[in-house]
C-alpha cells in the first residue's frame, strides 16, 4: 500500500464506501477542500493509477500476473472499489456487532461477549488514525469510532452480566479515565467496584463523574448514573449479581398482597418480616491472605461476652482492608445472625462524617419495621421516621431489641459518632471498623489491621494483576515492597498493570522507586492512594495535621521521642501528646524496642512518609528547615556527647551550636555512648544530608566530624565516606579552611583504614597544610603523626619515625598532651621494629601517661596492652621475635606485616 498521505485519502474513501461509485469531485473534495490545485484532476488519476499497482502487487512488491481482477474500476462520474464482506475488517467489525447485538438481546451473554470481543479485536487504535480527513472521511470516523464505544460498552454489559466485574475494574477505570463524558462507562464502573466490595470506591466514581460534567458542560448527571448512586449509597442488594438472597416483605395484613419492589422501597414501618435482613455489598472477589485475623474476628464474634451487645472494633491505617475484613466475617456469619446482617457507612460520598442520627435512620429503613406495633398495624401507610436523635434511638431500640443482628458500622470517625448508635442496640453484635483506635469505647473487643505480610502482598499483586505480575516474582516482590504492602495500594498497582498492556511489572516497580512520585503512580481513574491517605490526614486536628507535616522529616527508618521534640519544637511531654494522637489515627506507628535506650520508636509506614512529605511541600514549606536545624542541632549535641564517653580528647569541630530545649544529652544518652550510637547511626548520616540540602554548612561538617570516631570504632566505612564527602563540600562551598582541614584528616583515617595509603598521604598532607595556615598547630602535628602512620603501613619505618618525631616536636611546645601521647605511640612501634626493645617499652609508658593526662581510658589502656605484649615476647627467651609480632598501631588497628594494616576489635 502506498505511504503517501493523498493516495492513503483515496483508498479510505473509496474502502468506507465500497461497492458505491465515488465520484471525482467528492474525492477531489476530500483531498484538497475548497481550493483544489489546477491539477487536481491529473493528480488524482496518479493516485488511482498507483493504488491499482498497489492492488495487484503480491507480497514481495512485484505486480501479479495479466488477469488478475482490478478492484478498483473506472465508473462515472468517478471510481468504485469491489471489496467482499470477508476482505474488508470494516465490514467484519458490523457483521460481528449485529452478531453480539442479537445475542446480548436473546440474553446469550456469553455470546455476546465473545462476538463483541471479536469485534473489538479488530481496531488497532482510532478510526482512519494516520490518514487526513476531508469532510466525508471525518464523518466516516465519528460514526465508527461512535460504534466502536457502543460494541465496547455492550461487551462490558454482557461481562458484567456473566459475573466478571472483578476482572474489568482495571480496563473501565482506565476507559473511565479517557472518556470522563461517557456516564454508561461510569455506570458500568460503578457497578464493578461495588460488585467487587468496594462500595466508597463506587460513590467516588460517581462524584468525579459529577464534576466532569458540571465543569465541562454545565449539566448534571443524567439519570440512570444518579439513580445508580443513590442505590449504592442505600446498599441495594439487587445491585449484587452474586450476593445473597433478597429479604422479601409482604404487606401487612396478609400475604395474599404483591411483594415489595425491594428494600429500597416501601414505608418503614408498613410492612413486617418474611425473612433475614441482609443489607451487604458482596465480599471482594479475590480477598487474599487475613487467615488469623478472620479466625481471631469468628472467635471474638462468636465468643459470649458479660455485656449485653458485643462489639468488635476493627482499627487501621487507611487501605488496610478493614472494610474488606468486616464484609467477610459478616458473610461468614449467616447462621449465627438469623435475623439479618447489614452495613452502614458512616461518611457519605464527599467523605465526610455523617450525624448518629442519620445513621440510625438508615440502619431503621433497612430494618423496614420487624417489630411493629399494634397501632402501625392498623395504619395503611407507615408515619415517617421522627426527626429527633433520642426519638430515632428509642425506635431502633424497640425495632432491634430481641433481634440476634450482626450490624456493621463502617469507617466511624469517632467515639462520638457512634455512641448512640450502639446503645440504641442492645441485642446486637457490632463490628466497627475505624481508621481511629476509638480507646474511648467501654467494653470493645479489638482487633488491628497491619500490613499483609510479604507472601500475601505478591499473592494479591499476583490474583489482581494477572499473568505478567505472575511472571515477574521479582518485580512482584519489590512491587509489594514499595507499596508498603498495604491492600489498597497494592491493588492499585495491580490494577494499573493490567490497565496498561504494554506495561510490565519491572517497569511498574521501576516507577514506584522514586519516592516523589510514587504516589501519583499509585492512582488509576478514582482510586488514589494518596486521596485516601489524605482523608485520614484530614480526620485529625489542624495541630496533629502539623505534627505530621514535621516528623515526615524525621530520619528512617524510625525515631526516638527526642527527634519529635526537636522537629516539633515543643516540651517532651507536648511532643509525647502530638505523636501518640497520631498513633491513635494510624497516622503513625509506635514501634516496641524492649531493653533499647529508647523503649518505644516511632515510624511511617513509608507511603504516609510520602504524604507528608507532599503536604508539608504544599501547605507550610516555610517550616521545614527550621525543623531540620533543630534536628541536627539536637543530634549534633547528643552525637557530642556520646563521642566524648568514648574518645575524650579526639580531634572535633567545635561548632557552636544552640542547645536544642527539653533534650537532655544526660537522659537520652545516658552511660551508653556506643547503644546510642548504633540506634542512631542512620539518623545521623541522614541528618548530615538534611544539613547539606538545607545548606546548614556548619551544621552539615560538625556532624559529619562528630560521629567519625563511631564510624571508625564500628568499621561503617561507606557511612564513613558518604557523610564526610558531604561535608567536605560544605567546608568548601561556606569558605571553612579549618572545617576542610578536619574532614580531609577524617578522610585520611578512612583511606589508611581501607588500606589505601598513598591516597591518605595525600589526604593527611593536605590537610597538614590547611591546618598550618589556620593556624592550628596542635592538629597539623596530629597530621603528621597520621601520615607517618600511613608510612609505617607502606613499609618505611625510616621515614616513619621522622615523620613521630616532627609531629611530637610539635605537639609539645602547642601543649596538645592528646596529640603527644599520639607521637610517642608512634615512635615506640618504629623503636620495637627496628629493634630497640627498651626504647620502645619507655616510649609506651610515657604515651600511657600522656594518654591519663588527656583523660583518654581508651589510649592509655592500648598502651599498656601493647607494653604487655612487648614484654611477653621479650620474656620468652627469642629477643629477635619481639621485632616481628603483629603491631597494634592504634587502639584496635593492627599491623601484621609492613605493608598490610588490618582491623579487628579491640
Amino acid at each position: 500500500m502506498p505511504s503517501a498521505a493523498k493516495p492513503r485519502a483515496v483508498l479510505a474513501t473509496l474502502l468506507v464506501q465500497r461497492n458505491t461509485v465515488v465520484s471525482t469531485h467528492t474525492l477531489i473534495d476530500e483531498l484538497w477542500g475548497a481550493q483544489p490545485p489546477r491539477t487536481a484532476t491529473t493528480t488524482l488519476q496518479v493516485y488511482v493509477s498507483q493504488l491499482r499497482k498497489a492492488l495487484l502487487a503480491g507480497p514481495d512488491g512485484t505486480v501479479a500476473e495479466t488477469g488478475a481482477e482490478q478492484p478498483l474500476l473506472t465508473r462515472p462520474p468517478g471510481y468504485l472499489m469491489r471489496a467482499d464482506a470477508a476482505e474488508l475488517d470494516l465490514a467484519v467489525f458490523e457483521s460481528l456487532r449485529a452478531e453480539g447485538r442479537a445475542a446480548y438481546g436473546r440474553h446469550e451473554y456469553e455470546a455476546a461477549s465473545r462476538a463483541l470481543g471479536r469485534a473489538l479485536g479488530l481496531w488497532t487504535g482510532p478510526a482512519l488514525s494516520g490518514i487526513p480527513h476531508g469532510p466525508t472521511l471525518e464523518t466516516s470516523a465519528i460514526r465508527l469510532n461512535e460504534l466502536r464505544a457502543e460494541v465496547l460498552e455492550q461487551r462490558i454489559s454482557a461481562d458484567l452480566r456473566l459475573g466478571l466485574h472483578q476482572e474489568l475494574v482495571g480496563e473501565l477505570m482506565a476507559l473511565a479515565h479517557e472518556h470522563p463524558l461517557r456516564e454508561t462507562l461510569h455506570c458500568h464502573l460503578m457497578v464493578a467496584l461495588y460488585r467487587s466490595g468496594r462500595q466508597s470506591d463506587a460513590l467516588h466514581v460517581y462524584q468525579r463523574a459529577r464534576r466532569s460534567l458540571v465543569d465541562e458542560l454545565g449539566v448534571e448527571p443524567g439519570p440512570v448514573l444518579s439513580r445508580l448512586q443513590e442505590r449504592i449509597l442505600a446498599s441495594d442488594p439487587s445491585l449484587a449479581r452474586h450476593g445473597e438472597p433478597e429479604r422479601r416483605l409482604v404487606p401487612v395484613g396478609g400475604s395474599g398482597g404483591r411483594p415489595a419492589a425491594g428494600p429500597a422501597d416501601g414505608p418503614v414501618g408498613g410492612v413486617r418480616d418474611a425473612g433475614p435482613t441482609v443489607w451487604l455489598p458482596p465480599a471482594v472477589a479475590d480477598f487474599t491472605g487475613r487467615e488469623d485475623q478472620l479466625a481471631l474476628g469468628e472467635r471474638l464474634l462468636g465468643d459470649e461476652p458479660g455485656g449485653r451487645n458485643r462489639v468488635l472494633v476493627l482499627s487501621g491505617r487507611a487501605g488496610a482492608g478493614k472494610t474488606a475484613l468486616a464484609v467477610r466475617l459478616a458473610h461468614g456469619a449467616a447462621d449465627r445472625f438469623p435475623d439479618g446482617r447489614i452495613l452502614v457507612t458512616l461518611r457519605d460520598a464527599g467523605g465526610r462524617a455523617i450525624e448518629p442520627r442519620t445513621a440510625m435512620a438508615t440502619l431503621l429503613r433497612r430494618l423496614r419495621g420487624p417489630q411493629a406495633t399494634a397501632a402501625e398495624e392498623d395504619t395503611a401507610a407507615a408515619p415517617p421516621l421522627p426527626s429527633s436523635e433520642a426519638e430515632l434511638a428509642e425506635l431502633l431500640h424497640r425495632r432491634a431489641e430481641g433481634r440476634r443482628m450482626l450490624v456493621v458500622l463502617d469507617d466511624a470517625v469517632s467515639e462520638a459518632q457512634v455512641r448512640p448508635v450502639l446503645s440504641a442496640l442492645p441485642d446486637s453484635t457490632v463490628i466497627l471498623t475505624s481508621r481511629q483506635v476509638l480507646g474511648a469505647l467501654e467494653s470493645v473487643r479489638r482487633l488491628t489491621l497491619d500490613v499483609l505480610s510479604a507472601p500475601e502482598a505478591e499473592a494479591l499483586l499476583a490474583a489482581c494483576g494477572g499473568e505478567r505480575m505472575r511472571d515477574e516474582p521479582e518485580a512482584a516482590a519489590e512491587i509489594a515492597r514499595l507499596c508498603g504492602r498495604l491492600p489498597l495500594a497494592l491493588r492499585v498497582a495491580a490494577a494499573g498493570l493490567a490497565a496498561r498492556p504494554h506495561w510490565t511489572a519491572a517497569g511498574l516497580a521501576r516507577r514506584l522507586r522514586d519516592e516523589r512520585t510514587r504516589l501519583a503512580t499509585l492512582a488509576l481513574g478514582d482510586l488514589d492512594v494518596r486521596g485516601t491517605l489524605l482523608t485520614a490526614y484530614h480526620d485529625v486536628d489542624e495541630e496533629a495535621r502539623h505534627a505530621f507535616r514535621l516528623l515526615g522529616l524525621a530520619p528512617l527508618p524510625d525515631f526516638a521521642p527526642w527527634t519529635a521534640t526537636a522537629l516539633l519544637g515543643a516540651d517532651p511531654a507536648r511532643a509525647e501528646r502530638l505523636t501518640e494522637r497520631l498513633v491513635q489515627a494510624h497516622l503513625l506507628e509506635a514501634r516496641r524496642r524492649p531493653g533499647r535506650p529508647a523503649p518505644v520508636r516511632y515510624g511511617f509506614h513509608a507511603l504516609l512518609r510520602s504524604l507528608a512529605l507532599d503536604v508539608s511541600a504544599e501547605e507550610s514549606p516555610q517550616e521545614d528547615p527550621a525543623a531540620v536545624a533543630r534536628l541536627c542541632r539536637a543530634y549534633l549535641t547528643l552525637a557530642r556527647h556520646a563521642d566524648a564517653q568514648l574518645a575524650p580528647g579526639r580531634d572535633r569541630l567545635a561548632h557552636e551550636a544552640e542547645p536544642v530545649a527539653g533534650i537532655s544529652p544526660e537522659e537520652v544518652v545516658g552511660g551508653a555512648p556506643l547503644r546510642w550510637f548504633q540506634e542512631e547511626s542512620a539518623g545521623l548520616s541522614e541528618a548530615v544530608r538534611q544539613a547539606h540540602a538545607a545548606g546548614l554548612w556548619g551544621l552539615c561538617c560538625a556532624l559529619a566530624s562528630a560521629a567519625a570516631g563511631y564510624y571508625e570504632a564500628g568499621a561503617l566505612w561507606d557511612a564513613w565516606e558518604s557523610t564526610h564527602d558531604l561535608a567536605l563540600d560544605a567546608a568548601r562551598r561556606s569558605g571553612d579552611v579549618h572545617a576542610e582541614a578536619v574532614i580531609l584528616r577524617s578522610l585520611g583515617d578512612l583511606s589508611w583504614q581501607r588500606h589505601r595509603t598513598a591516597q591518605a598521604v595525600d589526604r593527611y598532607h593536605l590537610a597538614w597544610h590547611l591546618f598550618v595556615r589556620h593556624g592550628d598547630r596542635a592538629a597539623a602535628g596530629r597530621c603528621l603523626s597520621a601520615e607517618a602512620d600511613a608510612l609505617l603501613a607502606m613499609g618505611h619505618v625510616g621515614g616513619a619515625g621522622r615523620g613521630y618525631a616532627r609531629a611530637l616536636s610539635v605537639s609539645r611546645p602547642a601543649g596538645d598532651v592528646r596529640g603527644a601521647a599520639e607521637s610517642l605511640r608512634g615512635l615506640a612501634l618504629v623503636a620495637q621494629r627496628e629493634g630497640r626493645h627498651e626504647e620502645a617499652l619507655a616510649r609506651l609508658a610515657e604515651c600511657e601517661s600522656a594518654a591519663r593526662s588527656a583523660g583518654d581510658h581508651r589510649w592509655s589502656e592500648y598502651a599498656r596492652r601493647t607494653a604487655f605484649a612487648l614484654r611477653t615476647a621479650l620474656g620468652s627467651g627469642r629477643p629477635a621475635a619481639a621485632a616481628s609480632i603483629p603491631l597494634e598501631v592504634r587502639p584496635g588497628v593492627w599491623l601484621f606485616h609492613p605493608a598490610q594494616p588490618t582491623r579487628r576489635a579491640a
